[in-house]
C-alpha cells in the first residue's frame, strides 16, 4: 500500500500510456521514439569516426539514418538500445533531478539542429521543427512540473516502444530488412539470435532503472497557492 501511495502517478502515467498504445493518441510519441533510434544511429557513427548524410522519419512509425564510415557493428546495435538508453536518460533526469527545463530545452535544441543538417524531406522535417519547437517553448513558459511530466512521458515510451519493436522487428518478422537482419548479413548469426540478445539486455536496462528510480516516493509535488 505505501509503495502504491509513494509511487501512483508513475503507475497511472505507465497504465494510461498502455491504455492509448494502439490509438492515434500515442502515434506522436512513438514517432518521437523513432527519432531517438535514428538520432542513436547517428551519434554511433559519429562517436566511432564517422558521418551521417541524413535522418528521416515516417507517419508509418518508420524511419532511416543513413551514415558513412565509422564502426558499423557499433551504427547497427545503436538503434534500438541507443533509443533505449535516451529515453532511460529522460526519465532518470524527470525523476532525480531538477534540471527538468534544461533537458527539455536541450531535446528540443537538438531536434532543430536535426532538422537543419541532416533532415531533407517534408513529414520528418515538419515534425522534427515542431515537435523541437514545442519543447523548447515548454521549457522557457511552462514550470518544473509540467516538464518533469513530459520527460516522464517520452522516457515511459522509450522504454514500453522499445522491447515491443525489438521483438516485433527481429523476432515476429525476422525476414524483414531490419538492424539485425543487416547485422546477421555482416557479422554472422541469424536476425532472431541478435534480436534475442538485444531484447535482454533492453529488459536488463528497464529492470536497472526502475529499480534506480524508484526510491522513496516519485510523485510530483504539485505547488498550490498560499
Amino acid at each position: 500500500m505505501t509503495y502504491l501511495k509513494s509511487h501512483w502517478q508513475l503507475l497511472a502515467l505507465t497504465a494510461l500510456i498502455f491504455a492509448l498504445w494502439q490509438t492515434p493518441v500515442v502515434v506522436p510519441l512513438k514517432i518521437l521514439v523513432v527519432f531517438l533510434h535514428e538520432l542513436s544511429h547517428a551519434l554511433a557513427a559519429w562517436l566511432t569516426g564517422g558521418s551521417v548524410e541524413q535522418i528521416s522519419l515516417s507517419l508509418q512509425q518508420g524511419g532511416f539514418a543513413i551514415t558513412r564510415g565509422g564502426n558499423l557493428f557499433a551504427i547497427l546495435t545503436a538503434g534500438y538500445l541507443g533509443s533505449l538508453v535516451l529515453g532511460t536518460g529522460l526519465l532518470l533526469a524527470a525523476l532525480r533531478s531538477e534540471a527538468d527545463r534544461a533537458v527539455t530545452a536541450l531535446l528540443g535544441a537538438v531536434m532543430l539542429l536535426v532538422t537543419l543538417l541532416y533532415v531533407r524531406d517534408l513529414f520528418a522535417a515538419a515534425f522534427c521543427a515542431l515537435t523541437g519547437v514545442a519543447l523548447l517553448a515548454m521549457a522557457r513558459y511552462l514550470g518544473h512540473a509540467a516538464n518533469d511530466m513530459a520527460l516522464r512521458v517520452i522516457g515511459l515510451s522509450s522504454l514500453i516502444y522499445v522491447p515491443y519493436d525489438i521483438f516485433d522487428d527481429t523476432i515476429a518478422r525476422s525476414t524483414q530488412r531490419s538492424d539485425a537482419y543487416m547485422l546477421a548479413e555482416a557479422f554472422g548469426g541469424t536476425t532472431m539470435i541478435w534480436g534475442a540478445i538485444w531484447l535482454g539486455l533492453s529488459l536488463v536496462v528497464i529492470i536497472w532503472c526502475f529499480r534506480k528510480v524508484l526510491g522513496a516516493t516519485t510523485n510530483i509535488a504539485f505547488r498550490t497557492a498560499q
